[in-house]
């Protein structure tokens, strides 16, 4: 990763989000705010995106990043793909589908130019508001299912934006490339004992086209599954990786 030039680097791993990403990228520039850093990662797109990113993010726009991925490896690779380009010394990530607002970065920026020196050790998370019955349901059912798995409580854990100090990412042991990838995070920072600090966001309406996950019963059933399969995994990880850590502080 890069020395920190900006206070924020938000990654938005875009995949088929042609569509979304004029509004998507009008909407950031709008914030005007130069100590925010916003990293474009094509993931993969078999649509226009790659072409709509080079004709919007042009050579004046010093702190918009384009970055293309070849091939989808999943949406936490575009992600992790962005991090790694990371130059803020906060970095994270947030859907670019337009059904989370931009305009949340200013409520984060403005918690992260609050602290003090000493509390890098935080871990922001948006908290959806306004949601449907039928997705706070799966909400508390992961939730209910993750706390008996991994001991932790883990809330609203696919919520966005998610950010946190780069020193952190640092330390990550291999994450995941598909959606376990904030499942990681929060995870991490649960079992790590950051400062967790969630503050409320509008989970909107996607204006466009479908969602690449959420297409019924079946689809959020297999979901489920590989989200279980994987929780075993971690479970596995985070005791290895405190084993690790203690060894460690022991010399």
């Amino acid at each position: 990763m890069l020395t920190p030039v900006y206070k924020l680097s938000i990654v938005f791993p875009c995949y088929n989000e042609a569509n979304s990403l004029p509004e998507l990228i009008g909407r950031c520039h709008d914030l005007n705010k130069v100590d925010i850093e916003f990293i474009f990662v094509n993931n993969g797109s078999e649509d226009d995106s790659d072409q709509i990113l080079k004709n919007a993010i042009n050579k004046d726009m010093t702190n918009f990043i384009n970055i293309k991925v070849p091939i989808n490896k999943g949406y936490g690779y575009g992600i992790l793909e962005g991090l790694n380009k990371a130059s803020g010394e906060f970095i994270g990530w947030t859907h670019a589908d337009l059904q989370t607002d931009p305009s949340d970065l200013i409520t984060v920026l403005e918690i992260l130019n609050s602290l003090d020196e000493e509390q890098k050790n935080i871990f922001l998370k948006g908290q959806r508001h306004d949601r449907s019955w039928k997705d706070n349901i799966f909400s508390i059912g992961m939730s209910i299912f993750e706390f008996f798995m991994l001991g932790l409580k883990l809330w609203e854990i696919n919520a966005q934006p998610t950010i946190f100090h780069r020193s952190i990412y640092k330390l990550w042991v291999n994450p995941p490339y598909d959606w376990n990838l904030d499942l990681y995070g929060f995870s991490w920072a649960r079992k790590n004992k950051l400062i967790i600090k969630r503050f409320p966001v509008y989970f909107l309406n996607r204006k466009h086209d479908e969602s690449h996950w959420n297409k019924g019963l079946w689809v959020r059933i297999k979901f489920i599954l590989r989200t279980m399969k994987y929780s075993f995994k971690l479970k596995k990880d985070l005791k290895l990786n405190n084993l690790e850590k203690l060894e460690k502080k022991s010399f």
